[in-house]
This record gives structure tokens, sequence and C-alpha cells, in this order.
């Protein structure tokens, strides 16, 4: 079972951009859409391990920013090529204004 942890206030990422999180071993990256819903991707491209959070958000879709490869933030599908493989998703929920993320048990 996975556990919720609290990352960030929801005043930290400004609607349409998203922000670097780390989490115990994990590198997040927590997107803002639309200024009330937050996702939580990782940070790490598939296609050559480039920064998403650093990429442009653009409503759904995520573009890395080494070489163009865009993804849906809301399930990790990769949207465009170089990549080909998804990127991991994870669930998020707010609360009381503070944004957490569910990392899973080990």
């Amino acid at each position: 079972m996975a556990t919720f942890h609290t990352v960030a206030k929801t005043s930290d990422v400004p609607p349409g951009h998203a922000i670097v999180v780390e989490l115990d071993d994990y590198r997040i990256a927590l997107a803002n859409v639309g200024g009330n819903e937050f996702y939580a991707i990782d940070d790490v491209c598939t296609h050559d391990g480039g920064p998403l959070g650093e990429g442009q958000l653009d409503g759904y879709a995520i573009e890395c920013p080494r070489h163009g490869a865009r993804f849906d933030v809301r399930d990790g599908r990769v949207l465009s090529m170089p990549a080909i493989i998804p990127v991991s998703t994870y669930d998020v929920r707010v609360v009381d204004g503070e944004v957490q993320v569910a990392i899973p048990a080990e």
C-alpha cells in the first residue's frame, strides 16, 4: 500500500508549471494544470534521462527540455517521440492547501 507524503504547498506550484520535488529516493515532477489539478510523474525522461520538471507544461502534456519528447502527466503515456516508454506516475491529493504524493510501500 502506498503512503502519502506532503511535498509542497499548492502555492509553490504556479498554474501551468511543474516543479521538482525529492522524496526518499524519488525525483518527482509535480505539475499544476489549470490551477487546481496536480499530477506527479518521474522527473526522468525515459528517452535520455532529461529533467521533465524543467520542461514546458502545455495542458496535460509536459515536454522534455533535452530532445522534445512529450508525456501526458495524467497517466505517463508518451505523446511524442523520441521517447517510446511511458514515465511512472504517482497518486496525488490536496489536503488543506498541501500537495501530497503517494509513494509505493517497499
